[in-house]
């Protein structure tokens, strides 16, 4: 809207968190704390059996080894499809020949605008991995079966990742 404004908080590497002043549809005004995002890309991968590439990964904002897909953010001027093939690469060690855009999700719309776009990624072939200084990733293969009770059961709790593993479920073949 036009009487938008912004105080800029913080302007990280990957996040600019700001004040922003603005008014509802209702015509109320609000003060927002919104963080800023590039965004994001996951690959959830098949192999020829149908296992899943599964990462267990650490994360440090939470101080746990969490399963996740693998997944990364899109850098300046990169389309999702670009970050995804160049995640799966880094992070599984992995190249696909064939990838179908499930979707996007906006994972905490509340406070910030990141918007992460979900592939699925078929005809997989290893390369090396390159992952990130700062990243502890361990790459593991599992049954389609096998991540969905996982997901059920709570040992998956990273939403992009189940929100992968829904989707491509109710995939229409």
């Amino acid at each position: 809207m036009a009487d938008e404004q912004r105080t800029e908080i913080y302007r990280g590497t990957i996040v600019d968190l700001g004040l922003e002043t603005t008014r509802l549809p209702n015509g109320e005004p609000l003060n927002l704390e919104i963080v800023r995002h590039p965004g994001g890309a996951a690959i959830l991968a098949f192999d020829q059996q149908k296992h899943v590439c599964l990462l267990r990964q650490y994360r440090h904002s939470i101080g746990k080894w969490i399963w996740e897909l693998p997944a990364g953010v899109i850098e300046k001027d990169e389309q999702p499809i670009a970050t995804a093939k160049r995640e799966l690469r880094e992070e599984a060690g992995l190249e696909a020949d064939d990838w179908q855009p499930l979707f996007s999700i906006l994972p905490t719309p509340g406070f910030c605008n990141e918007e992460l776009f979900l592939y699925q990624a078929r005809h997989l072939t290893a390369v090396e991995t390159t992952p990130n200084a700062d990243e502890q990733i361990e790459v593991h293969w599992k049954t389609l079966d096998e991540v969905l009770e996982m997901s059920a059961d709570g040992r998956i709790r990273d939403a992009k990742t189940i929100a992968a593993l829904f989707r491509a479920t109710h995939l229409s073949t």
